[in-house]
């Protein structure tokens, strides 16, 4: 337990450092494989105008850059707070099976950082929720698609794990 703490306490103080630096709100981010620390980060989003840049998004751009894939098994996430549904997605995406995390999404919601209206949204029918979609130019959006499919399965799971 001793190990995590460490980097925990590493997130922390990411979030911390972003009190001084105002690049973004109080968020940290920290991954580590087999002990040795890929990507780490704070949240950028003011500093960026990049509303995706949150510490956790970040931390795992690094970490991938790092290794030079996109598939992150095997690593650790620390982050400050409980990641929001877009965090929680790429951590799925990135294939990190475990995080440690400080800050609950109550504790967010308390401090002006809730989310709890996108998980809300998400609970609707694509056609019910607040954002408005619709689909167009489906038929030629399809082709990208069967194109890839008809591309060798070899390449395409090299192109899946980033070792292409």
């Amino acid at each position: 337990m001793e190990q995590h703490e460490k980097f925990m306490r590493k997130a922390i103080n990411l979030a911390e450092k972003n009190l001084k630096s105002l690049h973004g709100g109080p968020f940290g981010a920290v991954i580590v494989r087999d002990g040795k620390i890929l990507g780490s980060a704070g949240n950028t989003v003011t500093h960026e105008c990049d509303p995706t840049a949150h510490a956790e998004v970040n931390a795992i751009r690094k970490a991938a850059k790092h290794i030079g894939k996109p598939d992150l098994s095997g690593c650790i996430l620390y982050t400050s707070a409980e990641p929001c549904p877009m965090c929680l997605s790429a951590i799925y995406w990135a294939n990190i099976k475990q995080v440690y995390y400080g800050n609950t999404k109550r504790d967010a919601e308390w401090a002006g950082f809730g989310d709890q209206f996108i998980l809300d949204q998400l609970q609707h029918p694509i056609e019910n929720q607040k954002v408005k979609f619709e689909r167009i130019l489906a038929s030629e959006a399809i082709v990208a698609f069967e194109k890839w499919r008809a591309t060798d399965p070899d390449i395409q799971e090299k192109v899946k794990d980033g070792s292409l």
